[in-house]
């Protein structure tokens, strides 16, 4: 079989060889002469894959190692009985610590104890449920919005969006759509924006178009006190710079790129292609994955600051933050592509649970804290 992939779905080649011969090739540039001859199509959300791409190809399968299908029309390989397959929550572990780290960051340059805070999630799938996991292990008091999942019964504590609203934090984790009963096509608005306190924190890391960026910078431009952090954009590799500057924290679509993560995904569709043509499975993520060192955390001082040092050993945003600001230093033209690289060579990340950390004090509600938010702790316990 020939298969066509995305370059940036990492290990694709070593997955999908078993299967057939591997082509790569750039996402966004993928055209229908790529497809024309291919058995199995392989992309990630900057792809749309649709009648347009694959009417004149033999594709049977298409794999997207995305938790979201927007870019899909599910309905057309319905009609032409092309199987599909996504990775919905390959990557939500490293979005929720993704939040994690972001809150840790502005706790500190704002001066504020997370559990003082209140939170109102917005969307409760995968990303939303593990992000309410971690700040309820510090403290935090959550609300949760759902419409949709409440409407499935069992979640008698959803709230409804105006009491979300008056959260200090805002967390939007809810799936792009358009049309039906509750589309999330900028969900966050210039009336949602005027609803909120003064100096809440809003963070977005679903998708760019569910807040209405022009509406974000005008909100931001008139709240001092307030502050944003933005992981995804509209007009995406093409972003708002002016938008970029007013934000506290700002990367490029990068919260689910653990390493772990993403090779999740790839095991995720690579089963799944495995399936739907009767192969056997031959790869593992295991044999793509390397060893973390274990981490030392100075946990003598208080808890916050023991826990603000692991999450921000593990991940620190700011070096996203950072290389994302640095894109304003090239010519225009260069900017987009650079957004696009800089999410290609992204640099190896692990998740908290292949993190193990050696404490410097048993301190027992600090361990409890710790093995809540998923990290892997030693037994050894160094004393001064």
């Amino acid at each position: 079989m020939r298969i066509v992939a995305d370059e940036n779905i990492p290990s694709v080649e070593q997955a999908f060889a078993s299967l057939g011969e591997v082509s790569l090739v750039h996402g966004r540039s993928l055209q229908p002469a790529h497809v024309r001859d291919a058995d199995i199509l392989l992309v990630r959300s900057v792809t749309r894959v649709d009648e347009r791409l694959l009417a004149d190809s033999s594709v049977q399968f298409v794999g997207s190692a995305t938790i979201g299908f927007d870019h899909v029309d599910l309905d057309y390989l319905l009609q032409r009985e092309i199987g599909f397959a996504r990775a919905p929550g390959s990557n939500a572990t490293s979005a929720a610590e993704y939040v994690l780290s972001a809150i840790m960051v502005l706790s500190e340059r704002l001066g504020f104890d997370p559990a003082d805070k209140t939170v109102g999630i917005i969307g409760h799938g995968n990303v939303g449920s593990r992000v309410r996991a971690r700040f309820e292990a510090l403290g935090m008091r959550c609300q949760v919005n759902d419409p949709p999942l409440q409407a499935q019964g069992g979640h008698d504590d959803f709230v409804s969006l105006a009491d979300v609203l008056q959260a200090d934090i805002i967390t939007v984790h809810v799936p792009y759509t358009r049309t039906g009963r509750w589309p999330t096509h900028h969900l966050v608005n210039a009336d949602m924006l005027a609803q909120l306190r003064p100096d809440a924190i809003v963070l977005n890391t679903s998708r760019g178009a569910v807040a209405d960026n022009q509406a974000m910078e005008a909100w931001l431009a008139v709240r001092s006190s307030a502050a944003a952090v933005l992981d995804v954009w509209e007009g995406e590799p093409s972003i708002s710079l002016s938008l970029m500057d007013r934000v506290a924290l700002a990367t490029p679509h990068i919260a689910g790129y653990s390493l772990d993560g993403k090779l999740r995904g790839t095991d995720m569709i690579y089963h799944a292609a495995c399936e739907f043509f009767g192969k056997s499975a031959c790869w593992q993520v295991a044999d793509a994955l390397p060893v973390s060192p274990a981490l030392v955390i100075d946990s003598r001082n208080d808890r916050l600051s023991a826990v603000r040092e692991a999450v921000l050993a593990t991940y620190d945003i700011r070096a996203d933050d950072a290389a994302l600001r640095a894109i304003k230093q090239l010519d225009k033209g260069a900017q987009a592509a650079r957004f696009d690289q800089l999410r290609k060579e992204y640099p190896v990340r692990r998740e908290f649970s292949e993190i193990e950390l050696v404490l410097e004090t048993g301190d027992p509600e600090l361990r409890r804290m710790l093995d809540a938010l998923g990290f892997k702790l030693s037994a050894v316990t160094l004393t001064a």
